[in-house]
């Protein structure tokens, strides 16, 4: 059996980190006049804070050490321990959430998903907006975090592609992957910190500038406005947003590389060339599209769809128009976006740029044989050989995740939902971008009105999608829990 002690403790350090967060938005409502509000965050934090410090007591015992099976349980459990008490005061507040629609809100906060059932943003208490981009802002770093340390450490869905080599190996790969992982911090600080003093000099107030930024770098997309972005009708604005979620969805290892001195790596790595390639074909092909087809003005239809595009691809799921209108061609584009992802070590989800890379590099390399059967071809990754386990982990992925994309939307399905809501809300969920497709959860739209089941289901899919499938699916497995 899998002993789950040093996971209750560090749970605990987590769910305690939370309460002290809490705090915040109680401050700010009780400075805006939501005395109720303001009580409720309080007496949140207090109930979290008493569950937090119970379970680090009782589960205390010398030096943590966590394998493997543990590893992916702390992802597992942490993750929905956060939504699970990120949701009371979404629950308890004026907003009247029941426990589904509470849990999917905070569901969708720490795993950077925009899908929102919360709508009247505009007047709404401002510390349940700063909670919302508190929640994504944290669960950004945090998914930053699982993709430098524990994917690749333990070699999920082809990121052992991308692991942090250490000269002693061991233990010794602690010191180097914490200080690693203090840099990336620094920098995702940074980033979040620039981009809201550009958006306050771009216009917004201070409040809104910080929000803004903390769901921009964090790639999650929550916004003051029920228009999102549109509501600020301003060009420097959309400039800015742009920037900064592809900025979050870069491999933030290789931007403290850059940072260091060292640029060249950044801008010469395959998956940010490809991630960035990619954007700018699309981009082009919808402003095209948007101009001979849909008869916007060139200036406009490259507003549009360089903005939303962005949006989607990275994850972020800001909006300025509603794309679900732009006819059969862009509605095939987005949803085909929406699984795309950034790229490894960003805060992106997604299936990621860099398994689109190692499929094509490997199916090139076949396909060069069958021409020339006798020819030595090797499939390459940054001028380096793909291993076969990575290949053979990347088609893995593929597979569970197309199975989960499948059995995501039968279920929405079942519950009475139109085609185009099942397959956009199921891809929207797995790959965390929020808004889908079709006249219910379109670009303008809400998950308020889908039944609870759909909402449990959406809520299961975007905590697979932020953790890479593998760590969440594994725990359903029998054996996984014994030995």
């Amino acid at each position: 059996m899998i002993g789950l002690r040093p996971v209750v403790f560090l749970v605990g350090l987590l769910l305690s980190a939370l309460a002290i967060v809490m705090l915040i938005p109680a401050l700010v409502d009780l400075r805006a006049g939501f005395s109720h509000d303001a009580s409720v965050f309080a007496v949140s934090s207090g109930f979290t804070l008493f569950i937090a410090v119970s379970a680090v007591l009782a589960a205390r015992a010398g030096e943590i050490e966590i394998d493997v099976r543990q590893s992916f349980v702390l992802a597992a459990l942490g993750w929905t321990a956060a939504a699970a008490f990120g949701a009371l005061p979404l629950a308890f507040s004026d907003l009247g959430l029941g426990p589904a629609d509470a849990f999917f809100q905070a569901m969708a906060g720490v795993t950077t998903t925009a899908a929102t059932v919360i709508t009247g943003l505009d007047g709404a208490p401002p510390g349940i907006v700063l909670w919302g981009a508190l929640l994504q802002w944290f669960g950004g770093l945090g998914a930053i975090t699982i993709a430098i340390a524990l994917l690749p450490a333990f070699h999920v869905g082809g990121m052992q592609i991308f692991r942090v080599n250490s000269a002693g190996g061991g233990r010794r790969a602690l010191p180097r992957v914490a200080q690693i992982l203090t840099g990336v911090g620094l920098i995702y600080v940074a980033f979040t910190a620039v981009c809201a003093t550009l958006l306050w000099v771009a216009g917004m107030t201070g409040f809104e500038a910080v929000v803004h930024a903390m769901t921009t770098i964090s790639t999650g997309g929550f916004s003051t406005s029920d228009q999102s972005i549109a509501h600020f009708r301003s060009v420097p604005v959309e400039i800015i947003v742009i920037l900064f979620m592809i900025l979050g969805s870069l491999p933030f290892l290789l931007c403290l590389q850059a940072l260091r001195g060292s640029p060249r790596r950044l801008f010469r790595d395959q998956q940010v060339l490809w991630f960035l390639g990619i954007l700018a074909a699309t981009v082009v092909m919808m402003t095209y599209w948007r101009w001979h087809h849909g008869g916007a003005p060139p200036w406009q239809a490259l507003r549009a769809a360089a903005f939303n595009v962005v949006s989607i691809i990275t994850g972020t799921g800001f909006t300025t128009a509603d794309y679900g209108t732009w006819g059969g061609v862009a509605i095939a584009a987005f949803l085909f976006l929406m699984v795309v992802g950034g790229c490894a070590g960003s805060a992106s989800s997604g299936i990621k740029i860099f398994r689109f890379l190692v499929i094509y590099e490997a199916a090139d390399a076949q396909i060069k044989r069958l021409i020339q059967p006798s020819g030595l071809f090797v499939a390459k990754f940054n001028e380096r050989p793909i291993p076969d386990a990575v290949a053979s982990a990347v088609m893995g992925f593929f597979f569970l995740f197309a199975a989960s994309f499948a059995l995501l939307a039968l279920g929405l399905g079942a519950m009475g939902l139109d085609l185009l809501t099942c397959l956009s809300g199921a891809a929207s969920a797995i790959a965390n971008v929020g808004p889908g497709l079709g006249s219910v959860i379109g670009p303008s739209g809400s998950y308020a009105t889908l039944p609870d089941g759909a909402k449990w289901l959406l809520s299961l899919g975007m905590l697979a999608g932020r953790l890479d499938l593998y760590t969440v699916l594994v725990l359903f497995v029998p054996a996984f829990w014994r030995g």
